[in-house]
């Protein structure tokens, strides 16, 4: 005969079963009303949005138009800005995965002098500021001739980025198993191709979870990119706020651009989604 339940047994049952669910789906709907309405108010004229609200779509669907993506397209700031952050962002993310998987290997499996204590001062970086280096690597920059390029900002992303890749792609490749290394030295592998051929589809969800990681750092970048970029390398983060600062009722290019500007690092998270989870789930559990 099944035992009865205590009352903190059946709520604790309640609360894991229909009434969690009902409560995060409407966490999430609450989570996504920004989303939504960024997304409606890019979709209608600017005279609408100076009379009303985005909500007002919902009774008056024929507000709806696509004008604002057009003239977004004829604004030459914003256009070329979308191209230099993808400039940015593709090179600052792969050089990043590709630098910190191979230093990651070479810490977990790798012996050399002063291995751990490279590891240490490596970890150590992790607690230094941005805003610490900003001026010391712009005047370094401004000597060496690429402050103000594309060069320059990918560059500081790509120093301040590796840190965390190193660390976390070296204790992820530590969990594979020696034997496994053993064997495939064993056939002739050297290190390239254990790295290559073994390592690197092992490590294949953490370097994901790194990769959507460093890209929506810095996609999102705003502060790097208004140091150290210029009028001809700034990415749509600080075209925006020029465009903010210059015209401040510009709405109908702020709007769709804004949305453009979000919704590209979204289509990435959910694209990658399930290599992400399993990239942070990774050594939890054996």
């Amino acid at each position: 005969m099944k035992a009865k339940q205590s009352l903190g047994s059946r709520l604790v049952e309640a609360v894991g079963g229909g009434v969690l669910r009902v409560f995060l789906i409407v966490v999430g709907l609450f989570w996504l009303v920004p989303t939504i309405g960024l997304l409606l108010s890019s979709l209608r004229a600017p005279e609408d949005i100076a009379a009303s609200g985005w909500w007002n779509v919902f009774t008056e669907p024929s507000q709806i138009t696509f004008d604002s993506y057009a003239k977004l397209l004829e604004n030459e700031d914003i256009t070329s800005s979308l191209l230099n952050t993808v400039w940015i962002t593709v090179p600052a993310t792969l050089l990043v995965v590709i630098i910190g998987s191979l230093a990651g290997y070479a810490f977990a499996w790798m012996e050399f002098p002063g291995r751990d204590w490279w590891f240490l001062g490596v970890v150590g970086l992790l607690v230094v500021p941005v805003q610490v280096a900003l001026i010391p690597i712009a005047e370094l920059f401004g000597k060496i001739g690429i402050f103000g390029s594309v060069l320059g900002v990918v560059l500081f992303h790509v120093g301040f980025g590796l840190p965390f890749a190193v660390f976390l792609l070296r204790n992820f490749f530590a969990e594979i198993p020696r034997e496994l290394l053993e064997a495939a030295r064993l056939d002739g592998a050297g290190e390239l191709r254990l790295f290559f051929r073994v390592v690197m589809p092992l490590g294949g969800p953490a370097i994901a979870a790194l990769g959507i990681f460093q890209f929506l750092w810095v996609w999102n970048d705003m502060l790097v990119a208004l140091i150290f970029s210029d009028s001809g390398s700034q990415p749509i983060t600080v075209a925006l706020q020029t465009q903010v600062r210059q015209f401040g009722n510009n709405i109908d290019v702020l709007a769709p651009g804004a949305f453009i500007s979000m919704v590209v690092p979204l289509a990435v998270f959910f694209a990658f989604q399930r290599q992400f989870v399993s990239g942070v789930m990774a050594g939890a559990v054996k």
